[in-house]
């Protein structure tokens, strides 16, 4: 095992994160984005990005678009690489604002948290897109994990945090079973060429109908792009 830091929050980070392990000339099969932030107050990253959106979602984008080369190269015909998003059930709720992604206009932890964990669900959809359509052997899915006992749940009001210390026993996963889903989207032989799936609980189930909206997986793309600063490449993809 070897630690490379990386902080996602950061796009200089990132981007110097890539150099570092592009240098080590390593193949890559799996990519678990996994970071995330949850309930903050508002606030921004380094680069000006609201935080839920900026490390949760393009922190995540920009990561995997950097990496996307180095894992069409390290994917087989016989064995795929993967990449595997971590999302959340509170996607089902959030809204894609694309006319304020920053949440300017009106600010609501709940709503930031819930609009990037969406924006990871669409990504993830139009990313297997567009692999399919450049007959890549890579596949890209989206995970739920549950609710799993961690300290994501720090910033949540005083009473939630009583309930959850009372309750965490019998109503929380433990953090070995919140990584199950992600552990079996990343190695099961079962996951084998399947991309563009939304998975709880290891099986393959419905997300957000909004998430299957290819407009709005192409729109949230392009700005993406903008917003990170990397070429849009997928405009000459239908």
């Amino acid at each position: 095992v070897e630690f490379l830091y990386c902080d996602l929050a950061s796009m200089k980070s990132i981007r110097q994160f890539v150099q570092q392990f592009r240098a080590k000339n390593c193949p890559l099969h799996v990519l678990v984005n996994n970071a995330g932030v949850m309930l903050v107050p508002e606030r921004k990253t380094e680069d000006g990005f609201e935080e839920h959106f900026g490390l949760n979602y393009l922190g995540h984008f920009l990561l995997t678009n950097l990496l996307l080369d180095t894992l069409k190269q390290s994917g087989t015909h016989s064995h795929n690489a993967r990449i595997i998003t971590v999302s959340s059930a509170t996607h089902y709720v959030g809204k894609l604002h694309l006319n304020d992604l920053q949440s300017r206009c009106s600010y609501s932890p709940h709503g930031a948290y819930a609009q990037s964990k969406l924006a990871l669900v669409l990504f993830t959809y139009r990313l297997q897109h567009l692999l399919t359509a450049n007959g890549s052997h890579v596949t890209a899915n989206v995970v739920d994990p549950g609710v799993v006992n961690t300290e994501l749940y720090k910033h949540v009001f005083w009473v939630v945090k009583l309930v959850k210390w009372m309750t965490a026993w019998l109503f929380f996963k433990t953090p070995e079973e919140g990584a199950s889903t992600s552990i079996y989207a990343a190695v099961s032989p079962e996951m084998e060429g399947a991309g563009g799936c939304y998975l709880y609980n290891e099986e393959r189930t419905k997300s957000a109908d909004v998430a299957y909206d290819e407009e709005l997986q192409r729109r949230l793309w392009t700005e993406s792009c903008k917003m990170v600063g990397i070429s849009d490449e997928s405009s000459r993809v239908p």
